[in-house]
């Protein structure tokens, strides 16, 4: 199958009405829009409420600015530009500001805007950074879209990071094995470099992003063949959203569907509260019994997914809620409190660990002044973090 064209003007989509289109046109002005042929042939175009559709068609909810552009507090993460290091073995680097799929429901959906600039060119920086801490043995390549980047940019930042004992893992996050995975099946010299860089010993990890079963059609399966063939491991995570996967049954297809394909279901998330995220918010209480309706619905190798939330302090694992009450604990911890039980009062409309009665005794909140988004190149050097027992026990 041939590669895909891409379109980046809504008006060329006239399978969307003209004057839905004048409507949408206000939110493509703001937010940058971009699918491709092949994608678009996955909707079913006379369903209005069809999820492919909502995955990657603006609406106009994302006007409606309700929540924050950065809901993980990543801008305090940054320790050289283009790259955060939150949790003491993992390091992110912010290697492509462009997706391929501009899903609408993005965490990072600052990046869409035209006046927000992360990503940077030269990765030297996070490089060299990697290689002066030890502790870092696995790298996120991230963004936007890591596969986005040409083959030969993303194997010299392979033979980089291989140069660097202590990194064990390479991980690129990304959209296209569902979205164009012709880019991996047609790119023999992609499959090369990963054949050459992912050994038994350090493996690289593609982290794909898959919402719904419907996108894992025989492309995406040779695509994820491909991927395997050459040596990487494959696992996925999407976040459950309302109006796209909030169903049991479309989950636990998609969970069956992964096993089947020889994809690790990795995590299920709680859609952050980004601005402009609100249409596809759900009550945590609901999200974690669809969650479980669904797991009841495959086999041990669909319910190894966990459900978590990435908050500011870390990656907290939903574990039971039940009763008016959430069980909690830390999976990933900013401030070294991995593993940490919690129990907190969980009101019904309750969709984040901040809505959550008595959270804020568990978790301190980062160093900011604003939540303003700036560029990485605006950043101020980035103080030592202190861990909650630090602070707490500061002299008054």
């Amino acid at each position: 199958m041939a590669q895909p064209k891409y379109i980046t003007d809504i008006d060329k989509i006239t399978n969307i009405p003209e004057e839905e289109r004048k409507r949408l046109k206000q939110i493509t002005e703001k937010f940058v829009f971009r699918v491709n042929d092949y994608y678009l042939q996955l909707i079913n175009w006379n369903d209005p409420l069809d999820p492919i559709k909502k995955l990657v068609i603006p609406n106009e909810g994302e006007l409606e600015e309700y929540g924050r552009w950065d809901a993980s507090d990543e801008d305090t993460n940054y320790v050289v530009p283009g790259c955060q290091h939150k949790y003491r073995t993992t390091a992110l680097l912010i290697v492509s500001e462009v997706c391929g799929a501009y899903c609408r429901y993005c965490f990072r959906k600052r990046l869409f805007r035209n006046d927000v600039k992360e990503a940077l060119m030269d990765v030297e920086p996070g490089l060299n950074y990697i290689a002066e801490h030890p502790e870092i043995n696995n790298v996120l390549l991230t963004g936007g879209d890591s596969l986005l980047l040409a083959t030969p940019k993303l194997r010299m930042i392979f033979e980089r990071l291989r140069e660097i004992e202590h990194v064990k893992i390479i991980r690129l996050g990304s959209k296209m094995p569902v979205f164009n995975p012709m880019r991996i099946y047609e790119d023999e010299e992609l499959l090369e470099t990963i054949r050459e860089f992912s050994s038994p010993e350090q493996r690289i990890y593609v982290m794909a992003h898959i919402n719904h079963p419907r996108e894992i059609t025989p492309e995406a399966k040779r695509g994820f063949d491909a991927l395997h063939k050459a040596g990487a491991i494959v696992v996925n995570q999407t976040p459950v959203l309302k109006g796209i996967n909030d169903d049991p049954k479309v989950l636990g297809e998609l969970l069956d569907k992964l096993s089947w394909a020889g994809v690790t279901p990795y995590y299920f998330f709680i859609n952050r509260p980004v601005a402009g995220n609100y249409e596809f918010v759900l009550p945590l209480e609901k999200v974690y019994n669809l969650v479980e309706e669904a797991k009841a619905r495959t086999s041990g190798l669909g319910k190894r997914v966990r459900l978590s939330m990435s908050h500011t302090s870390g990656k907290i694992e939903i574990l039971a809620i039940e009763n008016g009450k959430a069980y909690l604990k830390y999976h990933q911890s900013r401030d070294n409190e991995y593993g940490k039980f919690m129990i907190l009062d969980c009101p019904e409309d309750a969709a984040w660990f901040d809505d959550l009665l008595g959270n804020e005794v568990h978790w301190v909140k980062p160093d900011k002044k604003t939540d303003k988004v700036v560029s990485v190149n605006e950043l101020p050097d980035m103080p030592v973090r202190k861990t909650r027992k630090e602070k707490i026990e500061e002299p008054a």
